[in-house]
């Protein structure tokens, strides 16, 4: 055999050894996941590990980005859709702030595959987005998720934005669908400033948004990337509230300060 021949011998049997190692993995990794977790006595799913990952986490997030919540803050027991728009990887904490019950989170694929994180992700029931939009399975486990009664965050910026703090990144088609086809509130989680160091992040809980318009209908595309467009909308406007309540009370309190 040629020396060529040899080098190609060689790194096919490497690449066979390298794809008989993933094909292991996977089997493992699928054995760990869940999807779906049972309701206790008063109707919550619970992940209780999930909670007490929280718990101790709790206080390290809330010291090195304070932060502070505002609006619907409780979220009843029930099958909901938080989602949110993305700054940083402490985005999570907050739907979960909202909720005692477990939240199946929708996270890019590669996440799963991590060593710690994505050992609890898959016992947390968390889905993978793949790169290449093959996301039927992902649309099925999450309908399966809701009519079960549970609930699921996502975040359909489908990274951090990094590039504008008035602009949110396009929307990647999925939450308005997922909502529509199973009819499940949204709950809008807004971050109304980029998270910093030991400064104060506000976020407001929207109430819920529900595209009952589009329920019952046979829809396009299009129809999806309108009902994606409002929910994006809503957002923009709980925004622009909440600043608008900002610079009011501000002005106010100057206001006052003088007239003292």
């Amino acid at each position: 055999m040629s020396e060529s021949g040899q080098e190609n011998a060689k790194a096919q049997k490497k690449e066979l050894k390298k794809h008989k190692k993933r094909e292991k993995k996977l089997k493992k990794w699928e054995k760990q996941k869940r999807l779906l977790f049972p309701a206790d006595k008063k109707g919550r799913h619970m992940i209780r590990s999930q909670n007490f990952v929280a718990s101790i986490l709790h206080p390290f997030h809330a010291f090195l980005y304070p932060y502070k919540r505002y609006g619907n803050k409780k979220v009843g027991v029930g099958a909901y859709i938080f989602v949110g728009n993305h700054y940083s990887d402490f985005d999570i904490f907050f739907p979960k702030y909202a909720t005692r019950e477990g939240i199946h989170f929708i996270a890019k694929q590669s996440i799963l595959e991590a060593p710690v994180l994505g050992y609890l992700g898959r016992k947390w029931g968390t889905l993978g987005a793949m790169r290449d939009g093959s996301d039927v399975r992902l649309m099925i486990d999450a309908m399966k998720i809701l009519k079960n009664g549970e609930k699921i965050a996502m975040y359909p910026e489908g990274t951090r934005n990094k590039v504008s703090d008035e602009e949110f990144l396009p929307f990647h088609g999925g939450a308005a669908m997922l909502a529509i086809k199973t009819k499940t509130p949204i709950i809008p989680v807004v971050i109304c400033n980029r998270p910093r160091l030991f400064r104060r992040t506000h976020v407001v809980y929207g109430e819920p948004v529900e595209l009952s318009e589009y329920y019952d209908r046979k829809l396009t595309p299009d129809d999806y990337a309108e009902a994606d467009e409002k929910l994006k909308n809503i957002m923009y406007d709980i925004r622009a509230r909440h600043r608008a309540m900002l610079a009011s009370k501000k002005k106010k309190g100057k206001s006052e300060c003088k007239s003292s």
